[in-house]
């Protein structure tokens, strides 16, 4: 039976990105969508979870996705309301690569230190990569410090951590500059750069400061970087002490990871691969290199 993956995109016009990444994880057939949204995606769901026995349902599978990942939360969450019974299909979410991109770079700074009791700090971690990184990093037992303009803005994105991870160590920072940013992190050992693209988040000389920093992630690719001494290639690269990675260099992680993932999909008919299971995968994929 062919393995059936329907793209639901919430931009006009699906991603073809996703739809690349679909093909080569060896999809049969590709259906894809633009447009969707909580309201009219029932349909949708009704034409793949009707023309299958329950038995084979496992092999039809969503993927959401799109530029606007609230859009894709609100999505995956409806999806869900529509399934019933052993009616259902296995979804993935990964608007805008947040996802897969997060886990990525956690797990290229669990490769030089332990995440456990790491002190840890997130700039831009308001924003999708960012909140999914930290949310990663509390997971894994860092203590996790979230950077944002807005200290509001910084402490919602605490207690929806919260919410899903009661007793994990994180806290709201509220900073302009880098020397404030510098001034609240003299302790970290991981800093990971999600800000928005083109935008500098730390002065390399403002970085260096940082005594302990043994792992730096920027995770953007647009000039100007958001950690100006980081080349976008760097994969763990030693810069001073500090094994640096950049957005490419985390890239082949991720794109590892949207594969499997994509692949797994065809495995059951009721998995729901978001943030943490999809960096479950990733720790297999480096657990077996």
């Amino acid at each position: 039976m062919k393995k059936i993956l329907i793209q639901l995109d919430t931009d006009p016009k699906a991603s073809t990105f996703d739809r690349v990444v679909a093909a080569d994880a060896g999809v049969d057939e590709l259906m894809s969508y633009g447009g969707i949204s909580p309201d009219n995606v029932e349909p949708l769901v009704h034409g793949a979870i009707f023309t299958r026995g329950p038995a084979d349902l496992k092999n039809t599978a969503f993927f959401v996705g799109g530029s606007r990942v609230a859009d894709g939360e609100a999505l995956l969450v409806r999806i869900q309301t529509i399934f019933f019974g052993p009616l259902r299909c296995s979804v993935m979410m990964d608007s805008s690569g947040s996802n897969t991109t997060a886990a990525a770079a956690v797990l290229a700074a669990g490769r030089h230190t332990e995440l456990h009791g790491t002190s840890a700090m997130v700039l831009g971690g308001t924003g999708p990569v960012g909140f999914r990184a930290a949310q990663l990093l509390a997971g894994q037992g860092a203590g996790v410090r979230i950077v944002s303009r807005s200290l509001d803005r910084a402490a919602r994105a605490c207690d929806r951590i919260w919410e899903c991870s009661p007793g994990v160590t994180i806290t709201p920072i509220e900073a302009t500059d880098s020397q404030v940013i510098a001034a609240a992190g003299g302790d970290v050992q991981v800093l990971v750069a999600a800000g928005a693209a083109g935008v500098e988040m730390m002065s390399e000389a403002v970085r260096r400061e940082l005594s302990q920093l043994q792992v730096a992630i920027d995770l953007n690719a647009v000039p100007p970087v958001g950690l100006p001494g980081i080349e976008a290639t760097d994969k763990a690269v030693d810069r001073n002490g500090v094994m640096c990675y950049g957005a490419i260099g985390t890239g082949g992680l991720k794109m590892k990871i949207h594969r499997l993932a994509i692949q797994r999909l065809f495995e059951a008919n009721d998995l729901i691969l978001d943030t943490q299971a999809l960096y479950s995968i990733g720790h297999e994929l480096e657990q077996s290199t």
